[in-house]
This record gives C-alpha cells, structure tokens and sequence, in this order.
C-alpha cells in the first residue's frame, strides 16, 4: 500500500513539475521570443523603408509589387524638376 502511494505521489509530482515548465514557458519565455520577433520586424520595416526612400530621394524610380500590379514610387521634386527642365509643348 505504501508503495503504490509513492508511485501516486511521484506522479503527480511529475505532473506539478510539467505544468510548471508549461507555465514558465508560456508566460515567461513566449513574451520574450515574441518581443524580440517584433523588435527585429519592426528594425527591418525602418530599414526597408529607410532603404527605399533614399532611392526614390536620388531622383530614381522604384517599383513596388502589388498584387498583380507594379506601383512605381517617385519624388514628387524630381517631376517637378523634370518638367520645368523639359520644354513646353
């Protein structure tokens, strides 16, 4: 009798100890990894955009994919430019 009794204890130790991994993991470790994942996200959307906007700044055109379209970003200083170099027609 007392043997079964340690088995049973021993179980549900070993359970208290599982939940508590569980538990750790989703509210300690989970947060972390999550806002890490978010921080690097968010670092590379600024670095794209970065990215971009110094293209378009150098009077070049950049296309962006949209679906089934191509949208192609431009200054809007660089038409104006451009169109006050041009002659009038």
């Amino acid at each position: 009798m007392a043997e079964r009794a340690n088995v049973v204890i021993a179980i549900l130790i070993l359970i208290i100890v599982v939940l508590a991994g569980i538990m750790v993991y989703a509210f300690i470790i989970k947060p972390k990894i999550t806002g890490y994942n978010v921080q690097r996200q968010t670092e590379g959307a600024t670095i794209a955009l970065s990215q971009i906007l110094n293209v378009v700044a150098k009077c070049q055109a950049f296309p962006v994919p949209v679906g089934n379209q191509t949208i192609t970003l431009v200054a809007l200083e660089c038409l104006q430019q451009s169109q006050e170099t041009s002659p009038a027609q």
